[in-house]
This record gives structure tokens, C-alpha cells and sequence, in this order.
């Protein structure tokens, strides 16, 4: 991957290159030599921000899909608890002995395995 980006990104520094052989004159770089540089920089926008946004994303979504009444989670704002309830929208967490606490489903983070010290 660092290859591809090495050679877009000498694309959009070359390009001034180019432009400077062009006839003198009136003559104007072409629309495709004028573009490159702002290809490469959406091509390196989409690699390295855009990409592995949407597949944490994607991996979030499974993972709301799989939880199940009896699992440990814990929540965005650091709350640990167990699964008593869910429906589309809310979770239902025990978070001790009496004390459950509804929070959104989105905001539910991560699991939390059996036997590990978070």
C-alpha cells in the first residue's frame, strides 16, 4: 500500500513539472494533468481516513447484531454490566446487585471475555 501512495503522491508533486514543459504561450496543462493532484490526495483521503472508518463501523454493527441476554459488555462511557434485556433501540444492563440501567444499543462498546481484568 505504501507503494501506490508513494507513486500517487509523486504524481501530485511532479505535476508542477509538468506544467512548467509545457509550450509557452498560451497553452494550458490538460484537464487530466491539472486533476492528478487532486486524485491522489482523494485517493490517500479515502485509504487512510475514509476505509478503515467504515469497517470499524461495519465490525460495530456485527457485533450489536450477536449480543445476547446473559453477555458482559461495556458501554462508551465505561460502564461494565451484564445483558438482562434488549430490544432494537435500549439494553437493559445489570450493573450490580438490584441497579439496572437502560443505555442506547449503539453506545454498548465491546464484550468483555470471561477470566480477563480490563
Amino acid at each position: 500500500m505504501t507503494k501506490f501512495m508513494l507513486i500517487i503522491l509523486s504524481f501530485g508533486l511532479y505535476s508542477p513539472f509538468l506544467w512548467a514543459q509545457a509550450e509557452a504561450g498560451d497553452a494550458q496543462p490538460s484537464f487530466l494533468v491539472q486533476s492528478v493532484p487532486f486524485l491522489g490526495m482523494f485517493f490517500v483521503f479515502y485509504f487512510l481516513i475514509m476505509r478503515p472508518q467504515i469497517k470499524k463501523t461495519k465490525t460495530h454493527q456485527e457485533f450489536l447484531q450477536s449480543i445476547k441476554k446473559g453477555d458482559r459488555v461495556l458501554t462508551s462511557s465505561g460502564i461494565f454490566g451484564t445483558i438482562e434485556g434488549l430490544n432494537d433501540k435500549y439494553v437493559t444492563l445489570a450493573i450490580a446487585d438490584d441497579v439496572n440501567i437502560r443505555v442506547l444499543k449503539t453506545h454498548v462498546s465491546h464484550p468483555i471475555k470471561e477470566g480477563k481484568d480490563v
